[in-house]
C-alpha cells in the first residue's frame, strides 16, 4: 500500500502495519490482505459481494479487523459482510472506512453489516469513518448495521465520524431476545456543507432485554444533521435513547427520538438536547491562557470523547 492508503488505514483502524489475528483489508474495491485463525474464519460470500466471518462458539478475547480504504477517485461500491458469532464467544470487531478523494468524481462506499450474535456471546463493534483529500469529488459513506441478538447476549457499538465525510446516511436496526443487551455510542461531527443522517430502530422482543442508544454530535459551519431513534418495547424490557448535540455557526440539527410501548411492562425513556457552547465555558478556558478558538476546540474535543 502507498502512503495515502497507510494513512487511511491508521485513521479508521488504528493500524500502522498488518495486524495479528483475523483480518481482511479491502482497498479500492478488492481484498488485498486476509488471514483467518483457528477460531475465526473469513471467507468470500458465495455471491462475491462481501465477506462471511464465522466465529466459533467459546472463542475468547480475539479480534477481527475488516477496514475498507479507497484512494481512487470516482470509485463506488456496495459491500455486504455477515458475522456469525457463536454461543459464549467474547470478541472485538474493528471495521471502518476511509476515503481519500483528490479528484472531481464522487467516491462512495455502502457497507451493509449483518450480525448474528449467539446465546451468551459478547461483541464489541468499533466502526470509524474518515475522509481526506482536496479534490472537488464528494466522499460518501452509507453504512447499515443489522443486528440479531440471541438470549442473554451483549453487544457494544462504538461508531465515530469526525472528519471529511461529505454525505452519510447511517442506518442501524436490531432485534433482541430474552435477556439481550445492546449499548450504542455514536460520535459525530460535521462541518462545511456536509450532511449526516443517523437512523436507529431497536425492537426489544424478549423479556428483560435492554437497549441504550446515545448520540453525541457537533454541527459546524452550514452543515446539517438528522438523528432519528425509535425503540420498541414488546414485553418486559428497558430502553433509553438520547441525543446530545452542540450547534455552531449556521448549522442545522433535527432530533427525533421515538418510543413505542406494546406492553405495560416496557420501561422506555428518551432525551434530546441541542444547544450552543456556553459562554462561561469559553471564558473560563480563556482565563487559563487559551484563545477563544482554542477554547472552542478544547470543549468540542472533550464533548466527543
Amino acid at each position: 500500500m502507498d502512503a495515502i492508503q497507510q494513512q487511511l488505514l491508521e485513521a479508521v483502524a488504528g493500524l500502522h502495519e498488518i495486524p495479528t489475528g483475523a483480518y481482511n483489508i479491502r482497498a479500492n474495491g478488492a481484498s488485498v490482505e486476509r488471514n483467518s485463525t483457528d477460531h475465526i474464519e473469513i471467507v468470500t460470500r458465495k455471491d462475491e459481494k462481501g465477506l462471511e466471518v464465522h466465529i466459533k462458539p467459546g472463542t475468547k478475547h480475539e479480534s477481527v479487523h475488516i477496514p475498507v480504504i479507497m484512494s481512487q477517485s470516482g470509485l463506488e461500491e456496495v459491500v455486504y459482510n455477515d458475522f456469525y458469532i457463536g454461543d459464549d464467544a467474547d470478541v472485538t470487531i474493528i471495521a471502518g472506512c476511509g476515503i481519500h478523494n483528490g479528484g472531481s468524481a464522487a467516491s462512495r462506499h455502502d457497507g451493509i453489516h449483518s450480525f448474528y450474535v449467539g446465546k451468551n456471546a459478547k461483541v464489541k463493534y468499533v466502526e470509524k469513518h474518515y475522509g481526506s483529500g482536496d479534490g472537488l469529488g464528494e466522499r460518501i459513506m452509507n453504512p447499515e448495521t443489522i443486528v440479531h441478538m440471541d438470549e442473554n447476549s451483549f453487544m457494544e457499538m462504538d461508531t465515530v465520524q469526525i472528519k471529511g465525510v461529505d454525505s452519510t446516511i447511517r442506518k442501524t436496526s436490531a432485534d433482541l431476545k430474552e435477556g439481550a443487551k445492546l449499548v450504542v455510542m455514536e460520535r459525530l461531527m460535521t462541518h462545511g456543507k456536509q450532511k449526516a443522517e443517523s437512523h436507529f430502530n431497536v425492537s426489544l422482543d424478549g423479556e428483560d432485554s435492554g437497549a441504550n442508544v446515545v448520540s453525541r454530535s457537533v454541527a459546524r459551519d452550514s452543515s446539517y444533521q438528522l438523528f432519528v431513534s425509535h425503540i420498541i418495547g414488546n414485553t418486559k424490557c428497558n430502553g433509553h435513547t438520547e441525543c446530545d448535540a452542540i450547534i455552531m455557526d449556521e448549522a442545522k440539527i433535527s432530533a427525533v427520538p421515538e418510543l413505542t410501548a406494546n406492553s405495560t411492562e416496557a420501561a422506555l425513556i428518551h432525551e434530546a438536547a441541542i444547544g450552543k457552547i456556553a459562554g462561561e465555558q469559553i471564558t473560563k478556558l480563556m482565563t487559563l491562557g487559551l484563545t477563544e478558538e482554542e477554547a472552542e476546540e478544547q470543549i468540542v474535543s472533550g464533548f466527543l470523547k
